[in-house]
C-alpha cells in the first residue's frame, strides 16, 4: 500500500531544520559546507524572488566565512564581466544599474532585478572595504554570446596585438554573412550549405592561449585578468560554434554541449584564480536542472549530462549542490520564448510530487539535509520534481515541467520555501504590472 503524503511528511521531521528568518538559520548549512571549493546553488525557477535572495544571503556568508573568491552565474560571458568590473572598481559603470546594462538577450529580468542590483552593489562595497589584493568577482559561464564574444576578442587583440587582431578577423569572417544569428549560421552548418568555422574557431582559441606569456608580461595581475577574458571569449566562440550545430542534430547532444561548457568555464575560472595565489573557491548560480546531479534523474537515463554531474566527478566532496523548491505563489515568467515576462501564479505542486510532500511538513520553510538516514529512507524511490524556467506553461504543466528524479542522490541539501513570489524585475512590462495576477488553473492538463 502506497504510504500517503503525510505520512512521509511525518517521516522526514527528523532530517528537517526550520527556516525562521534568524541570523543563524544558515550556520549548520555554512559548517556542512566545510571546506567545498565549488557550492552550486540552484534554482526550481528562473523567477521566484525568494529562490534569489537565499541565495544571495548564503553566498555572502560563503564570502564572508568561507573565504570564496568568486560567483559564477547562468549568464554569458561579455555581460557578467562588465559587472564584474563594476564589483572590482574598474570599468566605466557608476551603479548596478549600469552594470547590469549588458543583459538585453531575452531573459533579460533572469539577472536585471532588483536581488542582483542590491547583491552587487554589497559586492562592490564588500571588495572596498576589504581591500583585499584579489577581490571577489563576478562571472558568466554560459554559451549564448557568440557574436558579442567575437568583438570582445577582436578588442582585445586590436589593443594588444593588430596583427594577431587581422587574423582573428580572418578566421571569425564566416560568421559574417548571418547577421548575428546564430542559429541561422547552425542550420547552415548542420545541412552542408555552408563549411562549418570550426577549425578556424579551435585556431584562434590555441593561439590566444600560446601567446599567453608574450601578453600577460606587461601590466601584472590587470593583464593577466584581460588575457583570460579574452581566452575566456575565444573558448566561448568554439564551443558556442558546436553548439549551435548540434542544435540541429539532437536536444540531449546540444544540452550536453551547453553544460560542458559551463563546467569547462569553472574549471578555467578556478585554475586562474589558483594562479593569482590562494585556493579559488567560487559558488555558482544556475537553475536546479543544471546543478542538481544528472544521474539521479530521468534527464540523465535519456542521455543528458549536467554540470552538478560535473562537478561532482571533478571535485568530489569538494563540490556541494544546493537546490531548493516551492510548492505555490507567484513567478515571474514568459508564456513562450522572447515574450514579454509576466507575473503569473504557479499551481500547486501535484499530489505525487516532491513539493506536494514538503507542503505538508511543518513548519512551511525549511532546510532539508538529504544525507540524514530519514531522508535517505522516506525519499529513496523517484518521485516528480517541478522545474520551471524562463517560460511557464501551465495549462501543460506535468508535461512541461515535471521530471522524475532520487532526490538523496541529486543534492547534498534542498531549501523549501513554501510560497514564494514573482522577482522584480528592474525593466517590468505592462504584462508584469497588471492588477490581477492572471489565472493559470486550467480545469485539465
Amino acid at each position: 500500500m502506497r504510504t500517503t503524503t503525510a505520512a512521509l511528511a511525518r517521516q522526514l521531521q527528523a532530517a528537517v531544520q526550520p527556516l525562521t528568518g534568524a541570523l543563524e538559520d544558515y550556520d549548520r548549512l555554512i559548517a556542512q559546507i566545510a571546506d567545498a571549493r565549488v557550492v552550486l546553488i540552484g534554482e526550481a525557477s528562473h523567477g521566484a524572488h525568494e529562490f534569489y535572495v537565499q541565495r544571495a544571503e548564503i553566498t555572502k556568508r560563503l564570502i564572508r566565512e568561507k573565504g570564496f573568491r568568486a560567483v559564477a552565474v547562468e549568464a554569458d560571458w561579455p555581460d557578467a564581466y562588465q559587472v564584474n568590473c563594476y564589483v572590482r572598481g574598474v570599468g566605466d559603470a557608476t551603479d548596478s544599474n549600469a552594470a547590469l546594462a549588458g543583459f538585453q538577450r531575452f531573459p533579460t529580468w533572469m539577472w536585471r532585478n532588483t536581488v542582483v542590483s542590491d547583491f552587487v552593489d554589497w559586492l562592490r562595497d564588500h571588495n572596498t572595504a576589504t581591500g583585499i589584493a584579489s577581490p571577489v568577482g563576478f562571472y558568466g559561464i554560459d554559451l549564448y554570446s557568440l557574436y558579442a564574444s567575437i568583438d570582445a576578442v577582436l578588442d582585445y587583440l586590436e589593443k594588444t596585438d593588430p596583427e594577431a587582431a587581422r587574423r582573428a578577423r580572418e578566421r571569425y569572417a564566416c560568421f559574417t554573412r548571418f547577421q548575428e544569428n546564430s542559429q541561422m549560421y547552425g542550420y547552415a552548418a548542420s545541412e552542408g550549405i555552408i563549411e562549418p568555422c570550426e577549425q578556424a574557431v579551435v585556431a584562434q582559441l590555441l593561439e590566444l592561449q600560446h601567446n599567453a606569456t608574450e601578453y600577460t608580461n606587461r601590466a601584472g595581475t590587470l593583464a593577466l585578468d584581460q588575457h583570460f577574458y579574452a581566452v575566456q571569449n575565444a573558448r566561448l566562440v568554439k564551443n558556442a560554434e558546436e553548439y549551435y550545430r548540434a542544435m540541429f542534430r539532437g536536444q540531449v547532444e546540444a544540452w550536453n554541449l551547453r553544460d560542458q561548457h559551463m563546467a569547462e568555464s569553472l574549471d578555467a575560472l578556478i585554475e586562474h584564480l589558483d594562479q593569482q595565489g590562494g585556493a579559488g573557491k567560487v559558488v555558482v548560480w544556475a537553475h536546479n536542472s543544471h546543478l542538481g546531479d544528472a544521474r539521479a534523474t530521468d534527464m540523465g537515463e535519456s542521455g543528458e549530462l549536467n554540470l552538478g554531474q560535473l562537478a561532482r566527478e571533478r571535485y568530489g566532496q569538494a563540490a556541494y549542490l544546493l537546490g531548493f523548491s516551492t510548492y505555490a505563489g507567484t513567478v515571474t515568467a514568459a508564456s513562450d520564448w522572447g515574450a514579454p515576462s509576466e507575473r503569473m501564479a504557479v499551481r500547486p505542486g501535484l499530489p505525487e510530487s516532491y513539493e506536494a510532500v514538503f507542503h505538508a511538513v511543518e513548519p512551511a520553510n525549511f532546510v532539508l539535509w538529504l544525507h540524514h538516514e530519514a531522508a535517505g529512507q522516506v525519499l529513496q524511490t523517484p518521485r516528480l520534481q517541478r522545474a520551471i524556467g524562463v517560460i511557464y506553461r501551465p495549462q501543460t504543466e506535468r508535461i512541461s515541467h515535471y521530471f522524475s528524479a532520487r532526490l538523496p542522490d541529486q543534492f547534498d541539501a534542498l531549501i523549501h520555501l513554501d510560497q514564494t513570489s514573482a522577482l522584480d524585475p528592474l525593466d517590468t512590462t505592462p504584462m508584469w504590472h497588471t492588477d490581477e495576477v492572471p489565472e493559470t488553473f486550467p480545469s485539465t492538463f
